[in-house]
């Protein structure tokens, strides 16, 4: 079980002012992140790479940072590209994409996905390049593999969607998708922003070809990591200054990446380390297999703060609830979408205020989905959507919040 109290000791104490129910828009960072990245500013805020201390201090704390979280996705160093964001990761990876495809080929996208692993395909189709589009199932709201079978040609180039929805909290076969994508001759690029928080993952495993997070969703400063196999990487066309197109990962990462911040992501691994060491009994001998044990316990905290919610949700008749009825933890992760009767969305997170209760509100850049599901307010849906520093004090405190809202 996780210590509650050790784990929400390791973060600043103005977090805890609040239940805070945003964690899919951004998670709460560890001290253990701050520190890393204001020892990068105060000494070794200079151009990284040189002959001198300060600047050979700079350059091993960077390629530290890239070096852990590879290792925590279970990918090669130079697989791992460190960028601004999701959107833009993904726009880059496009670009170079629409230089190695021929007219005719096909990428198929999903309604499901967040915009970030949609719209830069989507543009595709002004290149001559064909998209087709997998549709959610209106009953079951998830994507249905078969539908995605009935897709799949001879000129399909590469498929893309999520492993979990961020707004339906429902996961996704991913290494099942995968093979399918892979016999039809396809390649994947799958977004894994909402699921990376919450579950251990390993991108080898799963043998995907592409795979985005956003890393301050993991608990670390404002960037995001592309992973690729290193032969895509190597094939497709840089998108950096010429000069750097034999250098992998970074002809693909214009401007190259955040200094600090991806100094500062070693601090990811300084948190993981922390409650690996506080709750583990006899820990695996390596950083990876410490991260997926406490994910584990992650998993199972989340999941009874998930029964408790969606119990709530389920028992109250004006509420839809999106995406899986459940909260089991191999199903769903702890992200709940749903739209109350007669009532607007915009109108209920202001009502929580009070009790010190945030959630979100809108359409959490998957506009798409809510237009598939036929939802009409202007102010999208309402998420709550939990971490697991979160307490169950915290989950009965927006409960009776919402429950006088509704």
């Amino acid at each position: 079980m996780l210590n509650l109290d050790f784990v929400r000791g390791l973060f600043p104490s103005p977090c805890w002012e609040r239940a805070f129910f945003e964690n899919a828009g951004g998670s709460y960072v560890p001290n253990s992140v701050i520190e890393r990245v204001t020892a990068y500013m105060r000494e070794s805020q200079v151009q990284p790479g040189g002959a001198y201390d300060a600047s050979a201090l700079a350059a091993e704390r960077m390629a530290e940072g890239q070096r852990l979280m590879a290792e925590l996705i279970g990918a090669d160093t130079d697989e791992v590209i460190i960028g601004p964001s999701t959107t833009t990761n993904i726009f880059v990876l496009s670009k170079a994409f629409q230089d190695s495809l021929s007219s005719g080929d096909e990428i198929i996208v999903t309604d499901l996905d967040h915009e970030a692993n949609n719209g830069a395909w989507r543009r595709l189709a002004g290149h001559g390049i064909e998209v087709r589009e997998w549709k959610i199932n209106r009953e079951t709201e998830k994507l249905e593999a078969e539908d995605l079978a009935a897709l799949l040609t001879d000129k399909t180039r590469l498929v893309c969607f999520s492993h979990c929805s961020n707004v339906l909290g429902g996961i996704n076969d991913v290494g099942a998708l995968t093979k399918m994508a892979h016999k039809a001759g396809a390649l994947v690029c799958v977004d894994g922003v909402a699921y990376a928080p919450h579950r251990a993952l390993d991108v080898k495993a799963l043998d995907v070809d592409f795979y985005v997070l956003s890393l301050y969703k993991v608990f670390g400063p404002h960037v995001s990591l592309l992973y690729g196999k290193r032969e895509h990487f190597e094939r497709l066309p840089g998108q950096n200054h010429y000069f750097l197109d034999d250098q992998i990962p970074l002809k693909l990462n214009p401007g190259g990446p955040n200094h600090e911040f991806t100094s500062g992501l070693v601090g990811v691994a300084d948190y993981f380390e922390a409650l690996a060491a506080h709750h583990l009994i006899d820990p695996p001998n390596t950083f990876k297999g410490r991260v997926d044990a406490v994910f584990d316990l992650m998993a199972h905290h989340e999941e009874g703060l998930a029964q408790r919610f969606a119990d709530f949700l389920l028992s109250k008749p004006k509420v839809r609830l999106l995406g899986p009825k459940t909260d089991k933890a191999d199903i769903r992760t702890p992200t709940f979408s749903f739209t109350i009767d007669g009532r607007a969305a915009a109108d209920i997170p202001p009502l929580l205020e009070p009790a010190k209760a945030a959630i979100g509100q809108g359409h959490f850049y998957a506009k798409r989905l809510l237009d598939a599901l036929g939802i009409t307010d202007p102010g999208g849906v309402l998420r709550a959507s939990m971490a697991h520093y979160n307490t169950m004090d915290e989950v009965d405190t927006l409960i009776e919040a919402l429950d006088g809202a509704i």
